[in-house]
């Protein structure tokens, strides 16, 4: 038997309105500049950027799509490609120019029978080289991370948007919503978090009670999170909604040896 969501609970489209506000502003940073990507499985990926769109090349396949680049840190960008003809599915790519580094999150919306038992809304990782692979990139590779486990803290994306997050191990984080339409309610979702850089991280969650999925760039330095959510709304539409915050820590957990979370 299905279980039913708790009363009153928001659909995607409900929550997401306004929860952009305090998001950083698309950068024209990119336009007019081509850059390669080379992933660790093999994967070449080719974007050509201009205003508002990039011409991709992905082996065999190519296209013209809407895009959003953010710068989010010095040279560091989260770009934000959103595919016409794949509706349920999304990349957020996070490239520094300098350091050469990449990290690409490919989320998609699966059929209900196909993701039983788990969040609709899928995310593959893939971290990268930016150009000519012969030439040794610098900074730290991107890779999944333990940092953030035990802190607890308030992003406010709007004046109407407020949320606690916990991070409870590598795998799992706990949330509620301190101010908005969801003030409340909160639950427990899968995440997996990639350190970028120092102070610099990749945080993604996908929701168990609705199908949504979503990816952030936190600037710890900053104090600034980037982010976009994709996920199926109350009408049954697929939505790719842009969001961003400003963060403030609240307080960390310390655990005795031995009994640190998975």
């Amino acid at each position: 038997m299905a279980v039913e969501n708790p009363k009153d609970w928001k659909t995607y489209d409900q929550f997401a309105y306004g929860i952009d506000t305090n998001r950083l502003p698309a950068s024209d940073a990119l336009a007019g500049a081509s850059h390669t990507v080379t992933f660790e499985d093999g994967r070449v990926l080719t974007l050509g950027f201009a205003k508002g769109k990039v011409i991709w090349s992905d082996g065999g396949a190519s296209a013209e799509d809407a895009c959003e680049v953010v710068e989010v840190a010095p040279s560091t960008y989260f770009v934000e490609i959103i595919f016409a003809s794949r509706p349920t599915e999304a990349e957020t790519i996070v490239i520094n120019t300098v350091s050469r580094r990449a990290l690409s999150i490919y989320s998609v919306v699966r059929d209900k029978d196909v993701s039983v038992g788990e969040p609709q809304v899928a995310q593959v990782f893939r971290a990268g080289i930016v150009g000519d692979i012969s030439v040794p990139p610098t900074g730290p590779v991107p890779a999944e991370t333990r940092d953030l486990i035990g802190l607890r803290a308030h992003f406010t994306y709007s004046p109407n948007h407020v949320y606690e997050h916990t991070y409870l191990s590598s795998q799992r984080y706990c949330w509620q919503c301190l101010v908005g339409v969801q003030r409340g309610h909160g639950d427990v979702d899968l995440t997996t978090t990639y350190k970028f850089d120092e102070d610099q991280y990749v945080f993604t969650f996908r929701e168990f009670k609705i199908a949504v999925a979503s990816t952030f760039f936190y600037n710890f330095k900053d104090m600034r999170s980037t982010g976009k959510f994709l996920g199926i709304t109350g009408d049954g539409r697929i939505q790719n909604s842009p969001a961003g915050a400003f963060i403030r820590k609240a307080s960390t957990t310390f655990y005795l040896p031995g009994q640190d979370p998975v």
